[in-house]
């Protein structure tokens, strides 16, 4: 076994391997780009290296530098986690050269699944199913056009050597394989050094399904079940479960022999994730291998009781794998949540800026279920412009499925993060979402459910009570303590306090009562509706706590507070409203306030995201029309086409290529 390793990543998943590294009692040595010098991964490993720049291509994509890294610490081997180099032909080439053993697979298994048009070859010489397409090099967009007339539309332009929904575009039409070509593209020259693209049928309401396969140096190979990743915007997966849904026994068997023969027929010896686009009928075809670790492997890890990084690095040191396809057994359900820097409502754009808070979810058992909390961050850290966007996955475990995604919507809840715009509005409204509660999944979930964008709905029905409840129960508390001010001009212990209120959860009103006993606990009370209903509160809540936690009917519960001007912002069970607690005076009173109206002005461009302009594509005095593209800003690796919203002129241009903005920065002027 080895003595020390090098983790050639970061963030999370470096964090991730370090654990499993410590445990079995082997030494890490972490790399860091500048950006990188004060992050938690860097201060968990026994050592770090600083590898270059902020940029990937001059730090984490350099192979000279991981090797060098190697040779300084005397590290033995090194994984490579996801994304960067972890699906490069040349990596583990270029290691062993070096005497160095790569955690991952063989050169010749990357070189046959890590590209996706040979993938697709090997795939069809290996009798699975795939999906009809061109596995040709495309030389331009006629040329794209061309064969997506051939197969039919809907089609998928997807980067060979692609990942994580980078360099892949969903067409409809000639007119959006052109421009789709184009970006997938240069997404996936930026991306991964490689340009290549390809074109295959879109499987029309489709479920993404994957299996998971690990295998030795000895021949051996098994799979370990499989895992739904359905829930997805803009191609890159969002909530992932195990097991699926969809599948019956016979389905999951069917799917797993076909992943072993592929994985078989290339010498496959590391962990991997053989990927299916399955129809609502069971029905499947391959879509691609990822020759690594996936982002979503805790949901394997938890419902069979393994941990795959420890497999992988046994098996690159030579072991056996420690059991058969008869023992693998399945146990529960898994639901993992990606927490990404991004505001949902703003079509999912990255966000960037430091972690005032961070507060997850206490991890360890909830009742029955098992709460897991993967990250790469603490409070205080900076989410950077130049890396993916996740800050954590949020893992909940649970016998059945409904357990998992009650405890998953409990720890969402609970989950604090400030500073920088978060994805865990959204996943918290995921969770209460009917259509997802049943299973009834497919890529296009999102877009399907949320057309419009998303907004956090209005409380409503017990949610709202358990709002209302929480709000008139903060304000007692918040009351409370201001009765122990000193120095007020009449004794505290003399003011008799209204127990009546008025509880405006945004646009809603309760009236209620706040009854409390003295024989009670100290944080419980209780508040009665004008509906009848009771609902009796305990919390140790304490005024600046971000989260209150406690229970709520006897049920527990978590609601996010933010403090605001004469009341404050709850957040709970997807549901968002500013709550104000008045007595029956002040709410006639604050009835008669007037509203601040917000203006606007629909005559600039705006940034909608902290990124690099990688392109003007209009003119000062040029006409354009509504859903002509105006400029390309990048951000996080990703390329977002900014358009036009309405008929127009433009007037001034503010920004040029190559400039850095920041959110709301004006790109260019209407007349």
């Amino acid at each position: 076994m080895f003595d020390k390793i090098l983790i050639a990543n970061r963030g999370e998943i470096a964090c991730r391997i370090i654990k499993t590294a410590r445990r079995m009692g082997i030494k890490t040595v972490a790399v860091y780009s500048d950006a990188d010098r004060d992050a938690v991964h860097v201060a968990m490993a026994d050592e770090a290296v600083a590898i270059g720049p902020a940029p990937a291509a001059q730090s984490y994509l350099v192979i000279e530098k991981i090797i060098a890294a190697c040779r300084q610490t005397g590290a033995q081997a090194v994984h490579p986690g996801y994304g960067f180099l972890s699906e490069r032909e040349a990596f583990p080439k270029a290691l062993a050269e070096a005497g160095i053993v790569f955690i991952g697979p063989n050169p010749g298994a990357i070189a046959a699944m890590g590209d996706k048009i040979e993938s697709k070859k090997a795939a069809s010489a290996a009798e699975v199913s795939t999906v009809p397409g061109f596995l040709g090099v495309i030389e331009d967009p006629a040329h794209a056009v061309r064969i997506a007339d051939e197969i039919g539309y809907p089609v998928m332009i997807k980067a060979s050597a692609g990942g994580g929904g980078k360099g892949m575009r969903i067409a409809h039409s000639a007119e959006e394989v052109a421009e789709g070509f184009a970006r997938a593209r240069s997404e996936a020259a930026s991306s991964f050094g490689d340009d290549r693209v390809f074109v295959e049928k879109f499987i029309t309401d489709p479920r993404h399904i994957e299996i998971q396969v690990i295998g030795d140096k000895h021949g051996n190979v098994i799979y370990l079940g499989e895992r739904e990743c359905s829930i997805q915007r803009r191609n890159q997966k969002v909530i992932e479960e195990a097991p699926s849904p969809l599948l019956d026994e016979a389905t999951r068997r069917k799917m797993g022999e076909q992943a072993v023969a592929l994985a078989k027929a290339v010498n496959y010896d590391s962990a991997g994730t053989v990927e299916f686009v399955a129809g609502q009928d069971k029905s499947f075809y391959f879509l691609e291998m990822n020759t690594r670790l996936q982002v979503e492997h805790p949901v394997t890890e938890m419902i069979t009781g393994l941990d795959l990084v420890e497999l992988m690095i046994r098996v690159a040191a030579g072991e056996r794998l420690p059991l058969s396809q008869a023992d693998v057994k399945l146990n529960g359900w898994a639901v993992e949540s990606r927490v990404y820097a991004e505001d949902p409502t703003r079509n999912f754009l990255p966000s960037i800026g430091r972690l005032t808070t961070y507060r997850p979810p206490a991890e360890g058992a909830l009742g029955a279920a098992t709460i897991r909390n993967d990250t790469g961050v603490e409070e205080g850290s900076e989410i950077a412009i130049h890396y993916d966007p996740m800050i954590a996955k949020l893992v909940s475990w649970a016998p059945t499925r409904a357990e998992a995604i009650g405890a998953q919507a409990q720890a969402l809840d609970a989950f604090a993060i400030d500073g920088i715009r978060h994805n865990i509005p959204f996943l918290s409204a995921l969770m209460q979402h009917p259509r997802w509660q049943e299973g009834r999944l497919s890529t296009g979930f999102i877009a399907e459910e949320f057309p419009g964008g998303f907004e956090a709905p209005r409380p409503a029905g017990k949610v709202a009570l358990r709002m209302a409840a929480a709000a008139a129960a903060i304000d007692h508390m918040l009351n409370e303590r201001k009765r122990g001010i000193s120095g007020q001009m009449r004794d505290p212990g003399h003011l008799r306090f209204e127990r009546d209120r008025v509880v405006w959860l945004g646009d809603q009103r309760f009236e209620a009562t706040v009854e409390t006993s003295a024989a009670a606990p100290v944080g419980a009370t209780a508040v009665a509706f004008a509906d009848g209903t009771t609902w009796p509160l305990e919390s140790d809540w304490r005024p600046g706590d971000p989260v209150w936690t406690g229970t709520i009917g006897g049920a527990r519960a978590a609601v996010q507070v933010r403090p605001l001007l004469n009341g404050v912002f709850l957040q709970h069970a997807g549901a968002a409203a500013e709550a104000r607690v008045y007595t029956r005076r002040e709410a006639e009173l604050a009835a008669l306030m007037p509203v601040k109206e917000v203006g606007g002005s629909g005559k600039q461009l705006l940034c909608p995201m902290p990124g690099l302009v990688k392109s003007i594509m209009v003119a000062p005095g040029q006409e354009v029309k509504a859903g002509e593209p105006l400029a390309i800003v990048e951000a996080m690796k990703m390329e977002n086409v900014l358009r036009a919203e309405r008929d127009a002129t433009v007037q001034t241009i503010q920004a040029k290529e190559g400039d850095s903005l920041a959110v709301d920065a004006v790109i260019l002027e209407f007349a």
